[in-house]
């Protein structure tokens, strides 16, 4: 009589080998009704899990960290950066109205170039030759140009044409008529300027956004007999704005910073009020850190609004939506705790 295969204990010691293989319980027969031995499964539970090394890891985090703590002891240590200065005007009032003035000028530019840019791109996804040539046109020539070029043009309009008429073209009929010099003010010019160049590539984005949905879907959508306006606002354009949202955000960014270019037009923007107090105390390096600051800020907020709005339109793109960094933060402390409590 033969006897059923036993397991040996090992002592839980021993590492370098796995314990006696197990046996499946019973038999199964096979098609052509011979009897099938048992299957072996080993039996690794006598292991010691080791966790890998990554000594490369630990080398590049420590020349990381030796770098940036030379580099923030010499921001914390040189007097020169003058911090108490930094410190006196970053609240300033004049700064703060510079800081308003840039606001105001990003948001309406802001909205303006991307409400333009939304309608050149639909001309420039329409089956007229006359829209669409005039679309390409108008992209062509302010992607074209320089910001600084198209400021200045705009603000000198008024030597080109003296008067701006509203009326009916080719005729002596005539309901509105001004000075341009006294439309064209300096921050005219400068909304003038920076919400056509970022029409002009604001257009592009929503463009290349809406021609990345595949097709497909609206001709299953059309067959279903949804009306070409559903299909847009409700297909099309949520799923266009996964691609839209992160080049749309980054010239939002792009603008914020453009805005300091207004300074040529003497316009008391933030970087033309920081300029006039540095060229009035003569503390022009603190004076540009306090400029400098005040754009991280508003970059950084734009940047958390990015995140979250892509987040928001990535439900349909992802199973599971990506953590938030609260969300992180909380699961790495839940993991640290569970951890010491095992232990």
């Amino acid at each position: 009589m033969s006897t059923a295969p036993t397991e040996v204990e090992q002592p839980a010691t021993q590492t370098h080998e796995p314990t006696q293989a197990k046996y499946d319980a019973g038999t199964a027969g096979s098609d052509d009704g011979t009897t099938v031995p048992p299957r072996a499964v080993a039996d690794y539970s006598g292991y010691k899990l080791v966790a890998a090394k990554h000594p490369w890891r630990w080398v590049g985090t420590a020349v990381v960290a030796l770098g940036l703590a030379a580099v923030l002891w010499s921001l914390a240590t040189n007097p020169r950066w003058e911090w108490d200065v930094v410190a006196q005007w970053f609240t300033a009032e004049s700064v703060i109205r510079g800081l308003g003035e840039t606001l105001k000028l990003t948001v309406i530019a802001g909205a303006l170039g991307f409400v333009l840019g939304f309608i050149l791109a639909l001309m420039r996804l329409s089956a007229s030759p006359l829209l669409v040539s005039v679309s390409w046109t108008f992209s062509w020539i302010f992607r074209s140009t320089p910001l600084l070029v198209q400021m200045l043009l705009w603000y000198n309009l008024g030597y080109l044409y003296e008067k701006v008429s509203l009326g009916i073209p080719f005729t002596s009929v005539t309901f509105f008529e001004v000075q341009t010099t006294t439309l064209i003010s300096q921050f005219a010019a400068a909304i003038l300027g920076l919400t056509l160049n970022q029409a002009a590539y604001s257009a592009e984005i929503i463009r290349g956004g809406i021609l990345s949905v595949d097709q497909g879907q609206l001709e299953a959508a059309s067959a279903l007999g949804i009306p070409a306006w559903r299909r847009s606002t409700r297909i099309v354009l949520p799923q266009a704005m996964r691609s839209i949202l992160p080049t749309a955000f980054n010239e939002i960014i792009g603008l914020v910073k453009g805005t300091s270019i207004v300074y040529v037009l003497a316009y008391s923007e933030l970087f033309y009020t920081v300029q006039v107090i540095y060229n009035r105390t003569q503390q022009v390096l603190p004076l540009l850190l306090v400029a400098t600051l005040w754009y991280i800020v508003i970059t950084s907020v734009l940047s958390v609004f990015q995140y979250y709005i892509e987040r928001h339109y990535a439900k349909g793109a992802v199973r599971t939506l990506p953590l938030t960094p609260l969300q992180k933060a909380k699961k790495f402390f839940t993991l640290r705790t569970t951890a010491k409590d095992l232990r």
